[in-house]
């Protein structure tokens, strides 16, 4: 008979090992899943300061919702953070990937503005200090709950334990000093209602935040209007950086993707005008062709079909008030 002597057969170990993981997976309670596993490079872009770079998507459980740039600067007294990510384990995979590179502790974070993409990894940073703009931490209290619903919705157990934690510490427009290092903050509004630039005087280091966006579309949802936006990119223009950190896309090293946010947001305020000038349905302005120069930047149909759903009735409305040209 085989098997009395106790010896196992190894195919039959194989499938025995596979029907426990897949039991395991089936029954093990959800605290027991197994966390989504980023891979996190810091890239060096200016002296003491680097930046892990996000995918181009859409957040998704393929993704586990790295999407958002995130940036740290090793002060020499400390860490400081520039955008955390959209979950719990994100923000400990930062933190991990902050390590390789520098055994500084972490000591303080910054939130550019209040979108899921770029704050939800908070939680991970226990004892920082976390600076924003008031109007970022108001906005983050309020809708926390519905952007939590949504990474959990769409990240499945990548989000697994994340939970909401609001900045401690309330900066302006001006120098902000953390610890004895200082830097020159900018309050805007033209993406989220609240965002924060920062610009590194020691290494001419500029984070933008969702300000700009470079090599993908912009997202619209709590813009103010296009038109903030556009003059804010102006101002953003007259500052003087060596290196640009976007909020999503790759590092530059001159102005370009403000241009390209601007450009972008140029033609978006003339599609949406000129759909409601002929008279278009939300579908005919989403569906036009798009210009050669934007073939390639990433999700721009998606963000065009969003921005749609959030302007077009503003500029139909518009219209509709505009008043009548008596030349003609």
């Amino acid at each position: 008979m085989p098997f009395l002597d106790g010896a196992v057969r190894p195919g039959l170990a194989k499938m025995a090992l596979f029907v426990v993981l897949a039991l395991g997976a089936v029954l093990l309670p959800p605290r027991y899943a197994l966390a989504f596993e980023y891979e996190l490079k810091p890239v060096a872009v200016a002296e003491r300061t680097w930046v892990v770079e996000g995918r181009r998507e859409e957040l998704s459980e393929d993704n586990g919702g790295d999407i958002a740039n995130a940036a740290f600067i090793a002060t020499g007294d400390g860490v400081i953070v520039i955008d955390t990510g959209s979950t719990l384990n994100y923000g400990r995979a930062l933190r991990a990937a902050i390590a390789t590179v520098t055994d500084q502790p972490v000591r303080w974070i910054i939130n550019t503005h209040h979108h899921p993409d770029h704050v939800f990894g908070n939680q991970a940073f226990e004892g920082a200090e976390i600076s924003a703009l008031p109007a970022t931490r108001a906005a983050l209290k309020r809708d926390a709950d519905s952007f939590r619903a949504t990474l959990y919705q769409r990240l499945g157990d990548a989000v697994r334990g994340t939970e909401t934690v609001l900045p401690t510490r309330s900066v302006q427009q001006g120098e902000g000093r953390f610890g004895d290092y200082p830097l020159q903050l900018f309050a805007f509004s033209g993406h989220s209602g609240a965002d924060l630039v920062v610009l590194d005087p020691a290494t001419g280091v500029l984070f933008t935040g969702d300000l700009v966006f470079h090599r993908r579309a912009p997202t619209t949802p709590h813009s103010p209007g296009i038109g903030i936006w556009r003059e804010q990119l102006g101002q953003l223009r007259a500052l003087q950086f060596k290196t640009l950190v976007p909020g999503h896309g790759p590092v530059s090293r001159d102005g370009s993707p403000i241009e390209e946010t601007l450009d972008y947001l140029d033609w978006l305020d003339r599609r949406l005008a000129g759909g409601a000038a002929r008279g278009a349905t939300r579908n005919e302005v989403i569906q036009a062709p798009l210009p050669e120069r934007f073939a390639g930047m990433a999700l721009v149909r998606y963000e065009l079909t969003r921005s749609v759903s959030h302007f077009y009735a503003d500029y139909e409305e518009a219209l509709l008030w505009a008043e009548p040209d008596t030349t003609k």
